[in-house]
């Protein structure tokens, strides 16, 4: 849908570029002549998509600026409907029980940024690092990991807090398997090329074969789609790549069938979203044979069906078919005779995405431990040798107004920065360069407010009410007479149903997904139970989806 112009809607005035867009120029002194700046060829209030009660007119920004009244009616426009679209957002991993602003408001005059690595102060002093190290010294303990971060200490942590999301934590994570599968020098590396030494023993041994520094990706049909991003950006070849190139025919799965894209998850397309591990056993071992480095992505709370994946299990399942073609402790080699080097690195990876299980499930297991819940997911984090990298989203379980988040591993694989960075002086180990300093600033200030005891007893909480959602929606489908396909995967903060009409998925900002299984095609929509969404909310969605035009005929359902 695109907006329409509101012919009684105070719009900025809007004109060809000799009007309003350059007539606020003329009474600068110092300029001779009007800058040259480009004209609109269309009206962007025809062309742009609707955003429900807020014309988009009102925001148009002519080259004067807006009048103090212009402003003050756009700015409370917007504030309006953004408080109401939070107050009833349902569909999202998203924590809207948000209360930062009267402690935090002063900060927003002043300029934070967390250039390189967080261990390190650096010449950009005015910065947020001194509690980003406490923020990730918190997560190392909740995670079962050895603090705090030492450089002369491999196996203690090493983290960063994220700019982006899970999605950036997720992309550094395959990146860093890249570079230590392909044998590239890492921090902790002995001195020596850079370069591991070429292959010279048989093939499919691993550690010296032809395939030896070409590692093969694995993740799950319910992976978010930030792991296909992230693969294009690497070139990280996944199963399917190097399946379709060398082995068109030999699909394990099914003989003479294409291969697939991702694993299968248990129960496909409709099912309840973990990772198939036999399947997944079953093209590992394909791969590690025949000598290619092995990186698993696991999800811990995927994103529409709140799935969590047994990592302990898989990550188990990984290193023991690694360990039997020689792939879980290999030396890489580096250089020949007396200058020679090596280390031992394992010959596979296992990265947790856990965007918002990372941050949720510890509680939740506490909670399990106090009796105030049934049961928690299985074990995701470093007490598992198996697992080398972690991520989560802080604006998801923690709550947050902006995206952030945690990338977490170990010290002893920690890659070397690209080039010493002297201007910042700091070495640039993260992603971004530039680090968003507030972030921190948000985690350390919701973490120093709120105790175990606190987080333990939201999670329960947050448990109880999708329980509550999940019972609702299922007496919905009872009092209606209509299949609404509900379900509730584990341990989930998630319920799926039936794609209601568009008028609903637009008021409750509601996630949807189609799958396609038996022929079928269903149009699932989701509602996720973080800390703001009531009993309340849910009871006034539930209203809603009784309407007579709440479904429309076909919108959710069709044959493929």
């Amino acid at each position: 849908m695109k907006n329409q112009v509101d012919p009684g809607a105070a719009d900025i005035p809007f004109g060809p570029a000799d009007a309003p867009w350059r007539n606020s120029f003329s009474d600068l002194s110092l300029i001779t002549e009007i800058p040259d700046v480009t004209a609109p060829s269309s009206d962007p209030r025809q062309t742009y998509d609707a955003v429900t009660e807020t014309p988009y007119g009102r925001f148009q920004l002519p080259a004067g600026g807006l009048t103090a009244d212009q402003y003050t009616a756009a700015e409370n426009l917007f504030r309006s409907w953004l408080e109401e679209r939070c107050r009833i957002s349902a569909g999202f991993q998203i924590n809207a029980d948000l209360d930062y602003q009267q402690r935090l408001s002063r900060y927003l005059g002043l300029t934070l940024n967390n250039a390189g690595d967080p261990y390190q102060t650096g010449a950009y002093t005015h910065n947020s690092k001194i509690l980003e190290r406490a923020v990730l010294d918190y997560f190392a303990s909740l995670w079962n990991a050895k603090w705090p971060h030492r450089r002369d200490d491999p196996d203690s942590y090493w983290g960063y807090s994220l700019t982006m999301g899970a999605s950036e934590g997720n992309l550094y994570g395959l990146w860093n398997a890249r570079e230590y599968l392909s044998g590239r020098l890492m921090l902790h590396s002995p001195q020596g090329s850079a370069e591991p030494a070429p292959a010279t023993g048989p093939d499919g041994a691993g550690r010296s074969g032809p395939n030896g520094y070409h590692p093969v990706l694995f993740f799950s049909q319910d992976t978010h789609y930030s792991l296909t991003k992230a693969t294009r950006l690497l070139g990280i070849d996944t199963f399917q790549d190097v399946g379709r190139r060398w082995f068109p025919d030999e699909n394990p799965l099914a003989p003479g069938t294409p291969w697939p894209g991702e694993v299968p998850s248990v129960g496909g397309a409709d099912g309840d979203g973990m990772i198939d591990l036999d399947r997944l056993a079953v093209l590992v071992q394909f791969f590690a044979s025949r000598g290619f480095p092995i990186v698993v992505s696991l999800n811990y709370g995927s994103s529409f069906k709140g799935a969590y994946d047994d990592v302990a299990t898989a990550s188990r399942l990984v290193h023991d078919i690694c360990a039997k073609h020689g792939l879980d402790e290999r030396p890489v080699h580096r250089g020949h005779g007396r200058s020679s080097t090596f280390d031992l690195r394992t010959g596979y990876w296992v990265h947790v995405d856990g965007a918002l299980g990372a941050g949720y499930v510890p509680y939740l297991e506490m909670a399990r431990r106090a009796g105030l819940v049934e049961a928690a997911p299985p074990v995701f984090d470093f007490r598992l040798p198996t697992v080398h990298s972690i991520t989560m989203s802080g604006h998801k379980w923690l709550g947050a107004p902006w995206p952030c988040g945690i990338f977490m591993t170990r010290t002893r694989f920690q890659m070397i920065p690209p080039r010493e960075s002297e201007y910042i002086g700091s070495s640039d180990t993260t992603l971004a360069g530039s680090r968003n300093g507030f972030s921190p600033l948000l985690m350390w200030d919701h973490l120093a407010r709120h105790s175990y005891d606190e987080q333990i007893r939201w999670a329960a909480e947050c448990d109880r009410m999708a329980a509550y959602a999940h019972r609702s929606l299922r007496a919905l489908e009872k009092e209606l007479d209509l299949d609404l396909w509900v379900a509730r995967s584990p341990f989930s903060l998630t319920i799926r149903f039936r794609r209601p009409a568009g008028w609903l998925v637009q008021k409750y900002s509601l996630s949807y997904e189609t799958t396609y299984a038996d022929g079928r095609r269903r149009a699932y929509a989701h509602l996720y139970t973080m800390r703001h969404v009531t009993r309340d909310l849910i009871d006034e969605l539930v209203r809603d989806l009784r309407r007579p035009d709440a479904f429309a005929a076909g919108d959710s359902v069709a044959q493929a």
